[in-house]
């Protein structure tokens, strides 16, 4: 019987209600199906994150690898799209992948050294890997049936008016006007590259065929400005943000000022999510970033 972390319980609830618990019940005998569908024999205890159990196996080879049933909702649902489209490249690499039930069987990396732990000695390094892995992955143009940064642009464009009458402090309501106004500068050329969408140090894992791969995309079609905010949030400090944003246009050999405006819209996503969950004030972290990239 596989048992379910108490954290993800609370998690599943909390962001998903019914739903959640429905996801969460149905857990154990989903994994009994997958472990035996797929030859599979755990060796360790369960790992999870918000939106999926992940469990150490080894296959019938003797290779080892972790087998992951999340929830798939909008955002993770070109996962094993982007996955086979990176094929290994700056990423894990995806084995098995269930059409109907969403499930994973992924190369296994190392969950005990992720890049937080560079982090912690030396930021600069930290922000650069991301940079780097940011590249390789951008290299690669989006497959079809992922979700495009065009719609969501749009649709942020669209929540702006009514959003800016639920923000009742007068810096953070111009601030969201600002950046909604460099978005729509933007958005009618979303891009089409593959983007990680949630790449930071914690979705980077050490590996054994390469030092550090990427894990856990929320796949998009678009500007690859538009995956900066991450590790510009990562253990933040306003006074950093002025060079991580430079490290990271370097990286990935984007114009600033696109770059600029695609992560205000970052910034905007964000805050209109504040403003949804019904949140008293902005995140004043993405409220610093936006002074810091609108030079105010």
């Amino acid at each position: 019987m596989v048992e379910i972390p108490e954290g993800l319980v609370r998690a599943q609830v909390a962001y998903n209600g019914d739903a959640g618990r429905e996801f969460v019940a149905g857990l154990p005998a989903r994994a009994a199906e997958f472990l035996e569908r797929w030859e599979l024999r755990r060796t360790g205890p369960g790992m999870h994150g918000v939106t999926a159990l992940v469990l150490p196996v080894v296959r019938a080879d003797g290779s080892v690898a972790v087998l992951k049933l999340s929830r798939v909702d909008e955002e993770s649902a070109g996962e094993p799209l982007a996955l086979r489209a990176w094929d290994g490249r700056g990423c894990v690499r995806l084995l098995e992948h269930d059409a109907r039930t969403g499930v994973l069987l992924l190369e296994r990396l190392d969950e005990r050294l992720s890049l937080s732990v560079v982090a912690e000695r030396d930021a600069r390094q930290a922000v650069r890997v991301v940079g780097e892995l940011l590249a390789r992955l951008a290299a690669v143009r989006a497959p079809a049936g992922v979700r495009g940064l065009g719609g969501v642009a749009a649709g942020m464009l669209e929540a702006v008016p009514r959003a800016l009458g639920q923000v009742p402090d007068r810096r953070a309501r111009g601030l969201v006007a600002d950046c909604a106004a460099a978005l729509a500068e933007v958005a009618g050329e979303p891009g089409d590259r593959l983007l990680h969408w949630d790449l930071h140090y914690g979705n980077v894992l050490a590996g054994g065929r390469e030092r550090w791969l990427a894990i856990d995309p929320k796949p998009l079609a678009g500007d690859p400005g538009f995956e900066l905010m991450p590790a510009i949030r990562n253990s933040f400090a306003v006074g950093e943000v002025r060079w991580r944003f430079d490290l990271l246009t370097e990286a990935l050999g984007l114009d600033r000022e696109r770059a600029r405006a695609w992560t205000l819209g970052r910034v905007l996503q964000n805050c209109l999510w504040d403003v949804e969950d019904g949140e008293e004030g902005l995140d004043e972290e993405q409220l610093a970033v936006a002074e810091v990239l609108l030079g105010r």
